[in-house]
């Protein structure tokens, strides 16, 4: 099968997008990837200037038509929903293409997502908020089909003394800044917690947590060299502040950390436990004061930790690898188009 692949590549480092293409490789499928942040107008005055900002995503919009014409793909993958357009898609119906669109980031701004939703022959959500705000808008037929890891790049990692001194510590944190997190961090300052990503200057200056921040840009495979030296992964997820939209779906950190064999400690977010066990692969937290009380038991017991580190760790490369989402996209598309 051919299938032609819509996402953002980041010039820095690889993420979701690449991972679903090598899975797409690995099963032996003809892959034709189209970048989408394709932009000829600078971001400031692209969003500073509204008509620039449309002829530019007519720009983008053109270039994937022609692709598709070009190379005739029998699927197009279509990451996101937010930038390529309904006149874009009917393009690929009609060119003989099955669009697929296979949404990613949480519904802060949906509104565009449900307009173009309609329009394509398959919609898969990696959350399952994204499932629900669709059926209520009566968009039915819309599948949750999370994120995962790639164990490729997503494994344990061997460290010499000098990496584990550097990369260690008994808590530890990988992403961005974001005041729900925050609050929930400054609790755990007597730990030794270390917190690595962008944002995080944005702390009061008054803050304890300041002395645990590291470094703010690392790239995947730093990522798997800090989960295999710490002893606990904190995995809070985002949540909307102003609570006027639902987020429920699983970060690719629980996913990452998981698949590098390490002990990860969530917040109760509800696509992470429709997919993994409390106790089991990973453990929950209900708050800040749970997770002193968790973080305080575990660090005194070594063989739960590895315990469910491992469990986490067979259940998250069996079952949850971008191989496997890629085969239940395919398969799903290949069984309605039957």
């Amino acid at each position: 099968m051919h299938i032609l692949f819509s996402g953002y590549h980041n010039p820095y480092f690889m993420t979701i997008t690449e991972y679903m293409e090598d899975a797409i490789r690995a099963l032996g499928h003809d892959l034709t990837v189209f970048d989408d942040r394709q932009h000829i107008v600078p971001g400031r005055i692209r969003q500073s200037i509204h008509w620039l900002q449309q002829y530019d995503l007519r720009h983008i919009n053109k270039k994937l038509v022609s692709l598709a014409l070009k190379s005739k793909p029998d699927i197009a993958v279509v990451t996101g929903g937010h930038r390529i357009t309904r006149q874009s898609v009917q393009a690929l119906k009609k060119n003989r293409t099955c669009p697929v669109l296979w949404t990613i980031d949480a519904p802060s701004n949906f509104e565009p997502i449900i307009d173009v939703a309609p329009v394509y022959d398959h919609v898969f959500c990696q959350g399952s908020e994204a499932v629900e705000l669709l059926n209520c808008a009566g968009i039915e037929g819309a599948q949750w089909l999370p994120v995962g890891c790639d164990p490729n790049i997503h494994k344990p990692i061997e460290l010499s003394p000098e990496e584990k001194r550097y990369y260690g510590s008994d808590v530890v944190f990988v992403g961005s800044y974001y005041q729900n997190r925050a609050e929930v961090f400054e609790s755990l300052v007597d730990f030794d917690l270390a917190i690595w990503g962008p944002g995080w200057e944005r702390l009061e200056k008054k803050s304890k947590l300041k002395r645990c921040i590291r470094t703010a840009h690392t790239t995947p495979s730093e990522w798997a060299k800090i989960y295999s030296a710490s002893k606990i992964v904190l995995a809070p997820h985002y949540q909307d502040p102003t609570n006027t939209f639902p987020m429920y779906q699983a970060s690719p950190r629980v996913f990452e950390a998981l698949a590098c064999r390490a002990f990860v400690m969530s917040d109760n977010q509800r696509d992470v436990f429709s997919l993994f066990k409390d106790g089991e692969h990973l453990v929950r937290f209900n708050d800040a004061h749970d997770l002193v009380e968790k973080i305080t038991w575990y660090l005194g017991h070594l063989s739960e930790r590895q315990r469910i580190a491992a469990q986490g760790y067979d259940e998250v490369t069996q079952k949850h690898t971008y191989v496997r989402r890629i085969e239940k996209l395919i398969e799903s598309v290949n069984h309605r188009n039957a």
